[in-house]
């Protein structure tokens, strides 16, 4: 890793990537949604993805803002909003929210390894959140919104563990990175009416003062690995 993109972290979080209280994460779901219906989980077993394609799971905060960010970048087939990290079987948003569950609000990312790499992955998930703040992102609180890298393999265990040491040694935050990084177990997708929820509800309060900040910062800082229009 070098200097250069290390100052990345110095252009993005501290101008501007704030958060904003989204007033549903901890008071259930929205006003006319529905409630869960079973969802499948995803497990180690049954990835069901392309030949050729892997899999990247990370947990950085609200799963609307994190699937808008990477479902923009290039060499990402899909980025699906879920649960990862708990021990409730499928688990329903409201249960989540009570911070009970052991779950976080991930994203499960299925991408191309011939287009953006692992550490590239990595490079967007670290740029992207605070991974100094204890069970929390801004206003978003609990433990379903703590830092965490859901690693598939030894390798990815292995760049994930590197690219934190590398950071901590460069003293990029002045509190030290508290992001967890822990085996994949299993994965369970969220309501879907939480799936692409940014660009279903741009105009909702939440993205327009949250979200839509973030990917305009997104585009300006990694402007040379989005997916072409």
């Amino acid at each position: 890793m070098n200097r250069l993109l290390i100052t990345g972290f110095l252009l993005l979080l501290p101008a501007g990537f704030g958060y904003g209280n989204r007033s549903v994460s901890r008071g259930g779901i929205p006003d006319g949604e529905p409630s869960r219906s079973p969802q499948k989980e995803v497990n180690k077993n049954s990835m069901n993805q392309k030949t050729g394609f892997k899999l990247a799971t990370f947990g950085s905060g609200c799963f609307w803002c994190t699937e808008a960010i990477f479902e923009r970048l290039d060499g990402v087939e899909k980025a699906v909003s879920g649960y990862s990290g708990g021990h409730v079987e499928n688990p329903t948003y409201e249960q989540v929210c009570t911070g009970t569950t052991g779950h976080a609000e991930s994203i499960q990312i299925t991408y191309d390894p011939s287009k953006v790499s692992y550490d590239a992955l990595l490079e967007v998930f670290w740029k992207t959140h605070d991974p100094t703040t204890k069970n929390r992102q801004g206003n978003d609180i609990g433990p379903q919104y703590r830092s965490v890298i859901f690693y598939h393999d030894a390798e990815q265990k292995k760049l994930a563990e590197s690219y934190k040491s590398k950071l901590d040694a460069e003293r990029i935050w002045n509190r030290p990175i508290i992001t967890e990084i822990v085996p994949f177990t299993r994965f369970w997708p969220a309501e879907d009416y939480h799936q692409n929820y940014y660009d279903n509800n741009p105009s909702k309060s939440y993205c327009s003062v949250v979200i839509t900040p973030k990917i305009e910062k997104f585009r300006k800082i990694f402007k040379d690995r989005l997916k072409k229009q």
